[in-house]
């Protein structure tokens, strides 16, 4: 997959904010519907983005319990994958964030869009609504682990 920034350099030059379908095409021109946490990731990547945000329909990573896990590192994470803490349609959602985060992109954060005001929240706030997770340069520029 190549993601061609310059229309989104462009369009952030001129103080516009993006809406972006997540559809791609191939040599021939045929179009695909492509995953939205994939593209997301991807972009995000491209552009060096200082925070990744995947929207869902859940309060974030889980523990057992049911308690949302913020802080999250790459190690902390195959720990809970591999204890099957983490599990089904959130692995993916992981797995893109984790990719984000070890090429460049300093955190990405996993909120619940359904809770008012989520993204202000997560982004403004020092407790967040959802899960966040660090990439190494941010665990070192932050001088902390958790949120």
């Amino acid at each position: 997959m190549k993601i061609d920034t310059a229309i989104i350099d462009l369009l952030d030059s001129q103080d516009f904010i993006p809406v972006i379908a997540p559809l791609g095409v191939d040599e021939h021109g045929t179009a695909y519907n492509i995953n939205a946490d994939v593209v997301a990731g991807k972009i995000a990547v491209a552009l060096q983005a200082e925070k990744l945000v995947i929207l869902t329909n859940t309060k974030g990573v889980l523990d057992k319990n049911g308690n949302v896990l913020t802080g999250l590192t790459a190690s902390r994470i195959h720990d809970l994958v591999a204890d099957g803490t983490i599990s089904g349609g959130m692995i993916p959602k992981i797995d893109f964030a984790l990719d984000a985060v070890r090429n460049g992109v300093k955190t990405a954060h996993i909120i619940d869009g359904r809770v008012p005001h989520a993204l202000l929240l997560e982004v403004l706030t020092s407790e967040g609504v959802g899960t966040l997770i660090r990439g190494a340069s941010a665990n070192r520029a932050s001088g902390h682990h958790g949120r």
